[in-house]
């Protein structure tokens, strides 16, 4: 049923996406499927950009992807197939059309129990779920 799974994993906190990966690739074992784990770096721009290096976002990307990499092991060994991706943008903007690009079946979104600002102001999972052409299972804590 769900043969391209993606999840998104912010590269600052992997362990909050682990249930995710986990449920994720158990689906990916039963459909023999595949997982693909989406981080997104954010765009700097600006006067910001004036004092950081050159390679400043070549390395950002790459410690992300090693992280990820931690993650794709996990995938792996529960069953099925894993790969990473890494985008540059905002968070839900990036998910939604990764999973657009990709085709994916569904994108498994790990999330932290709502809020009043939450309500007020939105989550990246609550965005997902606004604006995803596929099915979306929010795993909370």
């Amino acid at each position: 049923m769900f043969h391209k799974i993606l999840v998104p994993v912010d590269p600052q906190d992997v362990n909050f996406a682990a249930k995710a990966v986990e449920h994720a690739a158990r689906f990916a074992k039963e459909c023999n499927g595949t997982v693909r784990l989406i981080a997104v770096s954010p765009v700097l721009t600006g006067y910001v950009t004036e004092f950081l290096p050159s390679d400043f976002q070549k390395e950002v990307d790459r410690e992300a992807e090693d992280k990820l990499d931690v993650l794709k092991n996990t995938a792996l060994a529960v069953g099925g197939k894993a790969e990473v991706v890494i985008r540059l943008g905002s968070v839900y903007t990036e998910v939604v059309e990764e999973a657009k690009d990709w085709g994916a079946d569904l994108i498994v979104v790990s999330s932290h129990q709502p809020k009043l600002t939450t309500y007020l102001i939105g989550s990246n999972a609550a965005q997902i779920v606004r604006h995803a052409r596929c099915s979306v299972l929010v795993l909370r804590e």
